[in-house]
């Protein structure tokens, strides 16, 4: 350890410590060619329909793979993992479960100091909390509403522009996009 280190009180070295940990991850650019190869056997054809709407290429297996692999790319997927959390907290059948998954789902998603936090306003924040109160099937309804209008006015437009997406819908999206363009030229 250097000296300057060695005279810094324990308490600043472990935060110092648990902040590189946490940042860490900002450095390093995420291996994705695993993801891709997999991804290399999902037709063009079927490509094309995740341009039709986000619920549909959140419907689709290989469309959210290639939708997360994206997004983790850019470091934003924490927009999708809550969506799906919430869609898999809805789906719940246990009456028991729903306490321990709502607040779960709130502590890494929602709460303020939230590792995954989430892009909501305060209003949406405060009504998700009282809902915890007594949780019910619908009570992360309005958040998952939110995160899901951003993420289809934010998140997919880009990842359909993006060359993840161009890559795997190949020759066929740019005959549409060029069929498109000459239609908009008449």
């Amino acid at each position: 350890m250097c000296r300057g280190l060695a005279s810094l009180p324990a308490t600043c070295l472990e935060r110092a410590k648990e902040l590189k940990a946490r940042f860490g991850c900002l450095f390093h650019k995420p291996d994705l060619s695993h993801k891709m190869d997999k991804l290399s056997r999902v037709t063009p054809e079927e490509c094309m329909k995740w341009k039709e709407s986000l619920d549909r290429l959140l419907a689709s297996k290989h469309g959210l793979s290639a939708f997360r692999a994206f997004l983790v790319s850019e470091y934003s997927e924490e927009n999708l993992s809550f969506y799906l959390a919430c869609e898999d907290y809805r789906n719940t059948t246990s009456t028991a479960k729903l306490s321990v998954k709502a607040k779960k789902i709130y502590e890494e998603f929602i709460g303020s100091d939230a590792p995954r936090e989430v892009n909501i306003d305060h209003e949406t924040r405060a009504i998700t909390r009282q809902n915890l109160d007594r949780p019910s099937l619908s009570c992360f309804e309005q958040a998952q509403s939110r995160i899901h209008t951003l993420m289809e006015k934010d998140c997919y437009p880009r990842f359909l522009r993006s060359a993840t997406y161009s890559e795997l819908a190949g020759p066929l999206s740019k005959v549409r996009q060029q069929d498109g363009d000459e239609k908009t030229r008449k």
